[in-house]
């Protein structure tokens, strides 16, 4: 079968933003024809390096193109573009994706797009559990973000002001020396649920932002002290990190689905899998009247199906990386992207405007 001939577009996407090699091939519907992934895994108390995590994706990366388009049951000339994640990411994982994709665009003669890795997150988040327009809490390893799309943009309206709150999450498992297999934030999860005592920690929101990097400074010392004395143990603190760091996120989301009149919340990124903060999101959004969606770890976790879906919507309204652009950056806002292929009228009526109040002018105050 021939490149265009079909009723239905596919894509293959390469994603390797971080520690998680993934290659996914997709229908335009959202039919998700392959979804291969391997990971690298480092001992516990250790983290993944740039250079470390390059090699594992170049080792791994031919194979698992491989096995996609073996488990998909199609030939190469029968995709219709060649999709990678552009950014953001560490500089090196995502330049072994960058040059592969590149590779397999002249090799088999397709086009290619590059893809914002948060902006797949969004939209594979979206066709996964049938959200509309939903307000997105995007949490993982490198980014914290409360966005809501309009006028063909994601807008973010709040983040994080210097760590993620996976980092937060991931370098605590190392002070604990928790395992890293499969991630260090499912053993924490797993963890908090033995959990029988809260250890107050600092809450930093600051407006719509969120800070994380002085919760792990002070539980770290509060880790050194008490676990010492026997004050609590490893779950406890598991549990209060959790309680405390996800309510600093339902609050904020909580905000912008009220500032933005949406009814609808959705939780996108690794740490999107963790079933306590889909379950305070869930009470969160029924209080409002509304719904909370989250997907598995499948889907939230980073893998190359959602670059696949992203880069074929984009590729369909226009959006084609020449080769010479064909690079990769380790800084790609969320908003940086056009989003044409969502349209304004699919968003919610906006909420009722707000009176703003402002000092009087001269001439008020000369009546």
């Amino acid at each position: 079968v021939v490149s265009g001939t079909r009723e239905e577009m596919l894509a293959l996407g390469l994603e390797g933003s971080a520690n998680k090699l993934g290659v996914g091939i997709v229908k335009e519907d959202g039919s998700i024809l392959a979804n291969v992934r391997h990971t690298y895994i480092t001992p516990p108390g250790t983290g993944f390096l740039p250079k470390e995590t390059a090699e594992h994706h170049r080792k791994f990366v031919v194979e698992l193109v491989r096995q996609a388009i073996k488990e998909a049951g199609i030939k190469p000339e029968e995709l219709d573009c060649v999709c990678y994640t552009k950014g953001p990411g560490m500089g090196g994982p995502l330049r072994v994706c960058a040059v592969v994709a590149r590779m397999l665009s002249q090799m088999w003669n397709k086009p290619l797009v590059g893809v914002n890795h948060c902006v797949a997150h969004i939209e594979m988040g979206r066709v996964v559990t049938g959200a509309k327009d939903p307000v997105a809490l995007y949490v993982s390893g490198g980014n914290t973000q409360v966005i809501s799309y309009s006028q063909e943009r994601y807008r973010i309206f709040g983040e994080t002001i210097d760590i993620a709150v996976g980092n937060c999450l991931d370098r605590f498992a190392r002070i604990v020396k928790l395992s890293n297999d499969p991630s260090p934030g499912y053993n924490i999860e797993q963890k908090a649920k033995e959990g029988t005592k809260f250890v107050e920690l600092p809450y930093i929101v600051k407006g719509m932002d969120v800070s994380f990097a002085g919760i792990l400074t002070n539980i770290e010392e509060v880790a050194k002290q008490k676990l010492e004395s026997g004050e609590c143990t490893v779950a406890d603190l598991c549990f209060s990190l959790q309680e405390t760091v996800f309510a600093m996120l339902v609050e904020t989301t909580e905000r912008a689905m009220a500032h933005c009149g949406n009814k609808e919340v959705m939780a996108v990124g690794g740490v999107g899998c963790n079933r306590r903060l889909h379950d305070m999101l869930t009470v969160m959004a029924a209080e409002r009247g509304g719904t909370a969606h989250t997907t598995d770890d499948r889907y939230c976790i980073d893998n190359g199906a959602m670059i696949a879906y992203t880069g074929l919507l984009m590729f369909q309204h226009g959006h084609v990386t020449p080769l010479s652009e064909a690079t990769c950056t380790q800084r790609f806002r969320t908003d940086d992207v056009l989003v044409n292929w969502r349209k304004d009228d699919a968003a919610p009526i906006p909420a009722p405007k707000q009176a703003v109040w402002f000092p009087a002018g001269p001439e008020a105050t000369a009546k």
